[in-house]
């Protein structure tokens, strides 16, 4: 059965062609797809081709969770596809932090850390401590990877987070970890790491102001749930 090239159809039809008459708004997830994909597989144009891509892994949420080896399983997709998709959904990430940064003036309580970091931190695949540096009156100086790990634990190095915070000169920080299950219950490694971290902020007279655990659409406040 003939499966017609996108440059066979009208051109209201075609990803790019409708995206620069009707901007990317109106177009839908799997001609967005098609726009990054740009070409086919044997057998299947790249509209057919997204559309199943959606089909297999149901939203962008899925897609950026998925490790290299789910996607390499996908019949017909090779590394340079797989590499502009997740690309792709990297750069979404990194704007959606980016725009939350723009519009945050200070960060007071663990919903605005949450609020900050969530959408960039719930679809991940594998646990990420972040740090949010703040100054004296909780504004946002810098916010910084301290450790990426497996779906298990990631064990952030303490010194390395406090050298980071004295060379921004921040008066304060709050860690933000993410559990990929979306359970937001501390494990003893948490409330290990929140131990240390502490006594750590002690010693070097940097406020640890806070834990936050992201889950998916929800989070979990070390200083809320134990009165600090």
């Amino acid at each position: 059965m003939h499966t017609p090239a996108i440059r066979e159809w009208s051109e209201d039809d075609r990803p790019r062609e409708k995206l620069l008459k009707f901007g990317e708004a109106n177009l839908s997830n799997a001609e967005l797809l098609a726009i990054i994909l740009r070409t086919g597989v044997k057998g299947q144009n790249v509209l057919d081709l997204s559309r199943g891509l959606f089909h297999e892994f149901r939203s962008f949420g899925a897609m950026s969770r998925a490790d290299i080896s789910r996607w390499r399983s996908v019949k017909g997709l090779g590394d340079a596809k797989i590499c502009q998709i997740k690309a792709a959904l990297e750069i979404g990430r990194r704007f959606r932090q980016e725009t939350a940064a723009d519009s945050l003036n200070k960060i007071s309580c663990a919903k605005d850390a949450a609020d900050f970091l969530m959408p960039v931190m719930r679809d991940l695949s594998k646990e990420i401590v972040k740090v949010i540096l703040l100054d004296s009156q909780n504004r946002l100086i810098e916010v910084f990877d301290a450790a990426q790990g497996t779906v298990n634990f990631a064990v952030p190095i303490l010194r390395e987070i406090f050298q980071k915070a004295l060379q921004h000169h921040a008066a304060a920080l709050i860690a933000v970890h993410n559990h990929p299950s979306g359970d937001v219950r501390p494990s003893s490694d948490d409330r290990m790491f929140t131990k240390r971290l502490r006594e750590a902020g002690d010693v070097m007279q940097i406020k640890v102001l806070d834990h936050v655990i992201i889950g998916y659409e929800c989070f979990y406040s070390f200083r809320e749930a134990e009165g600090w």
